[in-house]
């Protein structure tokens, strides 16, 4: 009886080496998709619906894509044109886009560097020039099983191991109930009359809450006064238009195309909006859409939005968190997910050995240098409360930053 015909693996291959193209091809082990560069490869991966202002976004406010697209694996090379191989993964698992398939980084020579960042960043595999199509093929039989089966750990899987669980204090326990309570109670008029003021501006919930991590890795909701429009993600594609809100006149056309040759590109063509246009133009068109989102009058705002921002009494709601034990009044900042998730060096782990807070010692300091500080700087200091804070050490914070309770989160 003869053997029924192994089926070609469906693949997506993202890169420009024809002889590692045409080997793939000419094994007959493969179906291949090319594409030439990471943009390209989101664009049709999403079919053209992912739009390059998304790569700046929360993970908890992206938006959602349907895997409509069967392939089987996916193999990069490391040095495509723009975003770097790695680069790309990692905006893929960001975005939570195919988590599923497996991801096999290539590279024509080797190098221990990216061997080594391609193992930090998480990807399934990474081979040099050394392969073959059939040790290819083999490789995403095992791993697409695998994947199958596989259940991703916990983010408290992640914490260094040789950390002992965080406990909150019973006496800072004891004096964050207190401070809530009777801060609650003090300004009980001024939330009864924000949440009001809130409903009858717009509709939708007076408040909202995003996925945050603290203490021990813990995953909890961080509670703010809504200060946007409903659908504000909608609203801000209907003003996307209007010029006094970009800061960069953009061309319509590529200037630096225009000087080549008919047909010939000064960099990789790419989709953006549904258009076939050069990396370039398209990079230039992000980084006016950019300059958009961080104006200062951004339309999406209510009036009421501005004010509680400006005096911060949109942080108000998070007095709940403390009550719940979410987090304490002084602490390391709760990060957004896709944050904590980025922090893959064990080093930086410590400072979820402490409580999450409303405010903390890198607000000091930051304060003490004008408010600049890298993130390395600031987790650094977060480390260091993490190991070395005390119930007094946290009196004399607060007593630092007066008015911890209506500070805004970004200072």
């Amino acid at each position: 009886m003869e053997e029924a015909p192994v089926k070609p693996l469906r693949i997506l291959y993202i890169g420009n080496d024809q002889v590692t193209v045409s080997m793939l091809q000419v094994s007959g082990l493969f179906d291949m998709t090319v594409m030439p560069n990471g943009l390209a490869a989101i664009y049709w991966l999403t079919d053209n619906n992912f739009r390059l202002f998304d790569f700046d976004k929360d993970a908890e406010l992206a938006t959602t894509y349907m895997e409509t697209k069967e392939i089987d694996a996916i193999l990069c090379e490391t040095k495509i044109p723009g975003m770097k191989g790695i680069a790309f993964y990692r905006k893929l698992k960001l975005h939570k886009i195919y988590t599923k398939t497996p991801f096999i980084l290539l590279t024509v020579c080797l190098d221990g560097n990216i061997s080594e960042e391609a193992m930090d960043a998480g990807v399934d595999d990474y081979y040099h020039c050394r392969f073959t199509a059939e040790r290819i093929s083999q490789r995403i039989h095992f791993l697409h099983k695998f994947k199958a089966e596989f259940k991703p750990k916990p983010l408290d899987a992640l914490i260094d191991q040789n950390l002992v669980a965080y406990k909150t204090p019973p006496l800072k326990r004891i004096f964050d109930i207190a401070v809530a309570l009777f801060a609650l109670v003090l300004l009980s008029p001024v939330i009864l009359l924000t949440m009001l003021s809130i409903r009858l501006e717009s509709r939708g919930k007076v408040y909202y809450f995003s996925k945050r991590v603290g203490a021990n890795y813990r995953i909890f909701n961080f509670f703010k006064f809504r200060s946007m429009y409903h659908n504000s993600d909608q609203r801000l594609k209907e003003v996307a238009h209007l010029n006094q809100y970009i800061t960069e006149t953009v061309e319509e056309t590529c200037s630096e195309c225009a000087k080549l040759a008919e047909g010939e590109h000064c960099s990789p063509m790419v989709y953006y909006d549904g258009e076939e246009i050069c990396e370039r133009l398209a990079n230039k068109r992000k980084s006016a859409r950019k300059a958009f989102l961080k104006i200062v009058d951004d339309p999406r705002i209510t009036k009421v939005g501005r004010f509680i921002r400006r005096t911060s009494i949109d942080e108000l709601p998070q007095l709940i968190n403390v009550l719940k034990g979410d987090m304490s009044i002084v602490g390391n900042r709760p990060l957004p997910l896709n944050e904590a998730e980025a922090l893959t060096k064990k080093k930086w782990s410590r400072r979820f050995n402490a409580s999450a807070g409303l405010t903390g010692l890198w607000q000091v300091k930051k304060r003490g240098k004008g408010g600049m500080m890298s993130e390395e700087e600031r987790f650094t200091i977060d480390n260091f409360y993490a190991e070395n804070n005390s119930f007094w050490g946290d009196i004399g914070i607060i007593l630092k930053t007066f008015g911890a309770l209506l500070q805004k989160e970004n200072v």
